[in-house]
Parts: C-alpha cells; structure tokens; sequence
C-alpha cells in the first residue's frame, strides 16, 4: 500500500482538529508516514515541554522517514535549482527530496512550495484546495 507524506502544515491542522484535513485524512485509505524535518519542527515549535511531550506521543503515529545520504544530496540539489528562483527552504527540500526517495506523493496545503519541483509527485485532494494555511 502507498504512504503518504504528510507536510508540517498537514500534521498542524491535524493537531488543531481542522475538519477538512482530519475528514481527509480518515477517508484515506493509504498509510502516511512523516519526513523526521517535520518532526524537527513541531518539536521547535512547542510552546513548553509539556506540549513538547504531546507531540513526541503524536508523531508516533506516522512512519517517521529519518535522512539519507540520498536524500541530503536531493535536497541540495533541490537548493540549487529553486532556492534563488523559487525561494525553496531547506527543511521544505528535505522534505520533498524524502518524498521523492520513496515515491510518496506529499500532502501539504503550501502547493505553492513545491508545485515546480519535477519528480515530486503532490497529493491535492480537491475539497481542501481553497484551504490556506495562515
């Protein structure tokens, strides 16, 4: 069965009980899995350990994919393509060149990050498309 690499956003919104994405994620019938940039960055994003604690338990939920060699030398290459031209950051390369590595689509509701990297495939379900992150 294909995974599904789920984005920061994606995981947020899940955090945060957002219907469209929760109601998304519960109909699909693939398996996801999280790119350990993610993970990286919920962790910083804690307000406190305790919170901290809550999102340790959350992602193991998901197939936390760690880095590679293959994969840091995708997301370089992803930086010298798109960084000045597109603005790519390096944990959103990481963790497009993860989902890359393994041929999962991504789920992100930041289309706009990643819709001119070639090879990457994105998972848009059509009823969240005008869902924007804010």
């Amino acid at each position: 069965m294909e995974k599904i690499v789920l984005d920061t956003n994606i995981l947020i919104e899940i955090l945060k009980n957002n219907p469209l994405v929760v109601s998304v994620f519960n109909q699909t019938s693939s398996k996801f899995a999280i790119s350990s940039i993610s993970a990286m960055e919920l962790y910083y994003g804690a307000r406190d350990k305790k919170e901290l604690q809550k999102l340790k338990k959350f992602i193991t939920f998901f197939d936390t994919i760690e880095l590679d060699t293959t994969t840091s030398t995708t997301a370089t290459l992803l930086i010298e393509m798109y960084a000045k031209s597109h603005s790519l950051t390096i944990p959103d390369a990481l963790i497009a060149a993860t989902s890359m590595k393994h041929s999962y689509p991504l789920w992100t509701l930041n289309v706009k990050d990643f819709h001119y990297i070639d090879g990457l495939n994105l998972f848009a379900p059509e009823c969240i498309e005008t869902l924007k992150v804010k």
